[in-house]
């Protein structure tokens, strides 16, 4: 697993912000960490690196596919929608 100051800049607040959309459809469906960890088939620990918002946690999409599916959404709903989680205004 690669560390954080591998992740390029540019992606530093990519990561962060699918880790905060995450954590946010996680509490919207009344979802424990380790329910979703459980879930997802990912520990606990791992899962709340990934929605730490000070932690950059580059994950696989494996992990990300395992999170949409235990969080009952598409895995490009996770990288595209917007934060906080609602519509997002198109021009």
């Amino acid at each position: 697993m690669s560390k954080s100051k591998d992740v390029a800049f540019k992606n530093r607040d990519r990561f962060i912000e699918l880790g905060l959309k995450n954590a946010a459809l996680r509490k919207m469906q009344g979802m424990s960490q380790e329910v979703l960890a459980e879930k997802a088939g990912i520990s606990r620990s791992h899962l709340s690196s990934i929605e730490a918002p000070n932690i950059v946690r580059p994950f696989s999409l494996e992990v990300l596919y395992n999170l949409a599916d235990a969080l009952g959404v598409m895995p490009g709903e996770l990288l595209d929608a917007p934060f906080p989680y609602g519509k997002r205004d198109k021009k």
